[in-house]
């Protein structure tokens, strides 16, 4: 595996550790898998199939909420590893957040109306890509105000200002572009994960994110960036009930991602097809 996959990988532990200083009142931990066969990455194809293995964490404790998701995605020869390769590309993507409860904080209900509280949410989101002409080594700092809404489950709801660079390498040039920092750009990005049931079937719960990121200006290229979408949704259905496991432990379910003008690459230019994803996906948890 590529070095820096490795070195990734080290800053998971170190984040792992870091979500786990608090005292937890309450955690979820698991183990995820993801499948599709439509992805697609700017300036190349759009049917791309990904096998995702992930590991995921949420936590509350005395303040607020913790929140760190880690990806590991292998791609089919259609995004390769290298100019001319057969073999497919791997990428680790790292996401963490914690949000700061200011009811929590203060000591005093704060929630009124549809509003459950509100909070100041911080993190970061980190990669590293191994493929052909761009080998992305992102890094990302955010942070702003959230609210949360007060619904079965959670609805959390933040604008936040994202600081962004990027360190590219081609393996087609073998050019190492020096780390470029965007131009500073926000973002209003939901959260939820909401139960339901479907007469006698329960066990159900509508879960995911959506982003509207603006343009980030010039890319390290010298482009135009585009406004950039992302919504992610999936409904899972947790199986205890046909399988005897205990309540929570396996989820199996559907996904779909819509993820327009990717990375802020416009779908309408160069960039091509591949900037624009819409993925259907099989997904499985199991939490521990």
């Amino acid at each position: 595996m590529n070095p820096r996959l490795t070195q990734l990988g080290s800053a998971l532990l170190l984040a792992l550790g870091c979500a786990g200083v608090q005292a937890a009142d309450w955690s979820d931990t698991y183990i995820g898998y993801r499948y599709g066969r439509d992805f697609a990455e700017p300036f190349g194809a759009s049917d791309i199939t990904k096998n995702i293995v992930n590991l995921g964490h949420s936590s509350g404790y005395k303040y607020g909420t913790n929140f760190l998701n880690v990806d590991l995605l292998l791609s089919d020869s259609k995004d390769p590893s290298a100019p001319d390769s057969s073999s497919g590309a791997q990428e680790i993507y790292m996401v963490y957040r914690h949000t700061l409860d200011l009811s929590k904080v203060v000591g005093k209900n704060l929630g009124w109306g549809p509003f459950r509280s509100y909070g100041i949410t911080a993190g970061f989101d980190a990669n590293s890509k191994n493929d052909a002409g761009y080998n992305s080594k992102k890094r990302m700092v955010v942070a702003g105000p959230t609210v949360m809404f007060d619904v079965p489950g959670f609805l959390n709801v933040s604008v936040l200002e994202l600081w962004e660079s990027n360190a590219p390498y081609s393996k087609f040039s073998n050019v190492q572009t020096s780390r470029y920092s965007y131009d500073p750009h926000p973002m209003l990005t939901a959260a939820w994960g909401i139960p339901f049931n479907v007469g006698p079937v329960v066990g159900l719960s509508f879960e995911g994110f959506a982003n509207y990121i603006a343009a980030k200006g010039k890319n390290e290229f010298g482009d135009s960036t585009a406004p950039e979408t992302n919504i992610d949704a999936q409904i899972m259905y947790d199986v205890a009930q046909i399988t005897g496991l205990a309540k929570n432990t396996l989820k199996v379910g559907i996904e779909y991602q819509f993820w327009k003008n990717k990375f802020g690459n416009n779908h309408h230019g160069a960039a091509g097809a591949g900037a624009f994803a819409k993925t259907p996906m099989l997904r499985a948890e199991y939490h521990f």
